[in-house]
């Protein structure tokens, strides 16, 4: 069975200037004091990784505090409604990723709105998706995986239920038939932490959370959810050489603000976001951790929001997915 997922994120969006105007009682003073940054997953995952570097550059750029908040929880969508409900001001913003544009259709009853309630600034960048092991089992390819899970005994994390790592597995089952039990965490790196320990199985995520254990030994990748090899690990095949055709989908993240956030000012955090992405320090801390750089404007960020909802929302009607 064929799927094909790739992700839109995946095309580099273009950093175009913006024209700053001024944004009411913020000015040119913005921000007068400290902002609140809050990762809306457990620390150790992509987001909160994007998080911590750009907060600490931001931080440096405006000589004030960027406090990473994490409020972990359904998937992301507890730090999403609590950002919903933040001041308009341009002191609160948030990560988004994926899973949010998932959530939209995978829960019946969301207590915000992706596009309604919060506005977006500026996309970080992405990550094509890896397989990883508990190194313990006998198997060394995603079809040897697949025929040993069959025993019906197989468990995968993921980083809570409706986020990438959670519906690309579903999304798997569904292409070759093998059932899994889903063991969801409250963001990616207490998933890793018992994958390593063999409490589960199996995972699915971005390079940048698993791929520095994998390069330690302590997972094995198995196959990339990529149109072709990643130079971090030329030797693990992509799923389309392993007979999955088109199984390609990738991890993005960006930043919001609550709804009402000046537009002007959302587009000056983005001009500085971009700057601080495109400098070649933060491009190679970025790039050595298998991210890819982005930036732009928050009107392009829109654009890919918007297509991500109706593409995920396809992809979990066909899964059968569901969240409560």
């Amino acid at each position: 069975m064929s799927v094909s997922i790739r992700s839109s994120a995946l095309l580099v969006l273009s950093a175009v200037p913006v024209a700053v105007a001024a944004v009411g009682a913020h000015g040119a003073d913005y921000p007068t004091k400290p902002v609140r940054y809050v990762v809306a997953f457990a620390p150790g995952g992509i987001n909160d990784i994007l998080a911590r570097i750009v907060g600490q550059k931001l931080a440096e750029s405006w000589g004030q505090p960027v406090i990473v908040d994490n409020r972990p929880g359904a998937g992301g969508n507890v730090g999403a409604e609590l950002v919903s409900r933040a001041a308009p001001d341009g002191y609160t913003i948030m990560n988004i990723s994926t899973a949010h544009t998932i959530s939209q259709t995978l829960y019946p009853k969301l207590g915000y709105s992706l596009e309604r309630d919060l506005a977006p600034v500026v996309v970080l960048g992405s990550s094509p998706l890896i397989t990883a092991i508990h190194p313990g089992l006998p198997v060394k390819s995603v079809p040897e995986f697949i025929a040993w899970a069959k025993n019906g005994k197989a468990t995968y994390a993921s980083g809570g239920v409706g986020v990438i790592s959670h519906l690309s597995m579903e999304m798997l089952q569904t292409a070759t038939g093998v059932k899994m039990t889903h063991v969801p965490y409250k963001g990616a790196g207490p998933g890793i932490a018992d994958l390593i320990s063999g409490q589960v199985h199996v995972m699915t995520n971005a390079i940048p959370e698993l791929f520095p254990f994998a390069k330690g030994g302590r997972l094995r990748v198995i196959g990339i959810m990529d149109d072709k090899r990643h130079s971090f690990m030329p030797d693990v095949p992509t799923f389309n050489e392993q007979g999955i055709k088109g199984f390609v989908m990738g991890n993005w993240a960006g930043i919001v603000a609550p709804a009402g956030t000046p537009a002007a000012l959302r587009s000056r955090l983005a001009q500085e976001v971009t700057r601080i992405l495109q400098s070649p320090e933060t491009r190679k801390r970025l790039e050595e951790q298998g991210f890819g750089p982005m930036g732009g404007t928050p009107e392009e960020f829109g654009k890919l929001i918007r297509a991500e909802v109706v593409r995920f929302g396809a992809a979990v009607k066909a899964s059968g997915a569901t969240a409560n």
